[in-house]
């Protein structure tokens, strides 16, 4: 799609309102700037000037974002038009998905009741419109991202994160990543059915894909119908999964450092190679800007004491130790982050020390020597080979999903190309 389809799209969509005096828009932040929202969101801020606008990026628990990164993804839109998301005291309880419903819909996995919040100022009746724009894309938690994981998550509060991510983690990310209508999906499906439907709230969505160019975007669709989250899902499993024909012995991941500054973050190398990568296979993860674990000190703290164990200690403890208990999100962080010893995961980032990296239960390599052999300005993406070695590159594993054709389950509802 071109920048002209683009705008004529959002002004279409906008001309169905007489009048919008106060307009809030949650755009997604730096992690995401290959979504194309920088565009849009300066598209809107252009064809709403008579309004006065708010923009919120969903951060869900990721760092606020600096004045240098506003500039990078948002150029030209005044600062003093932010406000920042705060996870864990900004907001307010909308309701509670009932025990019964996420026991049914997660065939048996969870039984417990999960609390829903949403930041408060998406409840301020003086907002006209409210503007949730994203990238959908296959994701470790809930299987496709955006639409209402937007709101629920990247304006959400601690306890709808803690458990949502501990649900997805329990289901297993394997068996939703690339999907819709997963357990975490029909949690907040049911959410905004019985508790934000009265919201002056619409979702525009995006598709992305590489090309030689840079990125594409390959579909865009505006509204709050259903229907099109699930037709923007279907481009997404298009030109977002990569199915390999068989599994692969050693992947090298890049981070690109102005996205990339946590393990948090940057396991995404993990989540979206791991039902690509071969039994005993090395996955090898370059981290120029990673310099810690966690997104805030608090997260930090806890992974730097478990590290990222696997699945079977990680839920043993989320039920048994007080600290993991009242950190969910955490514990199905250090699932999502293990490959449980099937194959070997080595960073080799840009500040952690070998003993940090290996105190989290991760192999350690020097930063500067890896980027010396495996020469990202001479990789193409896909298969290498680099003295003799066999090297499958991922310049940016947020941009996808890739798995062995064999070991994905239940390919009949994947449409791919």
């Amino acid at each position: 799609m071109t920048g002209q389809q683009v705008r004529r799209q959002l002004e279409a969509y906008l001309n169905r309102y007489k009048r919008l005096d106060r307009v809030l828009i949650l755009p997604p932040d730096i992690t995401r700037s290959n979504s194309y929202a920088g565009p849009i969101v300066r598209m809107l801020c252009e064809l709403l000037s008579q309004a006065k606008i708010d923009i919120m990026p969903a951060l869900g628990t990721h760092t606020p974002m600096s004045n240098q990164e506003l500039d990078r993804m948002y150029p030209g839109v005044p600062h003093e038009w932010f406000c920042v998301h705060d996870w864990r005291n900004d907001v307010i309880r909308v309701g509670e998905v009932p025990g019964a419903f996420v026991e049914e819909v997660s065939g048996g996995w969870m039984d417990t009741p999960i609390p829903m919040e949403v930041n408060r100022r998406l409840l301020d009746p003086g907002y006209d419109l409210i503007l949730s724009v994203g990238q959908v894309v296959p994701h470790e938690v809930v299987g496709m991202s955006n639409y209402n994981k937007n709101v629920f998550v990247g304006c959400g509060g601690a306890g709808t994160i803690h458990q949502s991510h501990f649900l997805g983690a329990l289901y297993g990310m394997e068996r939703m990543m690339g999907r819709d209508l997963t357990p975490v999906h029909r949690v907040f499906d049911y959410a905004e059915e019985h508790f934000i439907q009265g919201l002056p709230l619409a979702y525009i969505l995006t598709v992305t894909a590489p090309n030689n160019d840079g990125i594409s975007l390959r579909s865009l669709a505006v509204g709050r119908d259903r229907a099109m989250f699930s037709d923007s899902i279907r481009v997404s499993q298009r030109y977002n999964i990569n199915f390999l024909e068989q599994p692969l012995k050693k992947v090298v991941v890049y981070l690109d450092p102005e996205e990339f500054r946590t393990t948090w973050l940057g396991n995404k190398a993990v989540y979206r190679t791991r039902m690509a990568i071969a039994d005993e296979g090395n996955l090898l993860i370059l981290a120029p800007g990673v310099t810690r674990f966690g997104e805030d000190l608090e997260n930090d703290a806890v992974i730097r004491k478990y590290g990222y164990c696997g699945r079977k200690t990680a839920l043993r403890l989320a039920r048994t130790d007080r600290v993991l208990s009242e950190n969910l999100s955490v514990a199905a962080h250090l699932v999502h982050g293990s490959s449980d010893g099937r194959f070997t995961i080595t960073y080799a980032p840009g500040a952690l020390t070998r003993a940090e990296i290996e105190g989290v239960g991760y192999q350690y390599a020097d930063l500067a020597q890896m980027m010396q052999q495996y020469d990202i300005r001479r990789m193409k993406p896909g298969s290498n080979l680099i003295d003799g070695e066999e090297v499958y590159y991922i310049a940016n594993p947020a941009l996808g999903l890739w798995a062995d054709r064999s070991k994905f389950l239940n390919q009949a509802d994947i449409q791919v190309r």
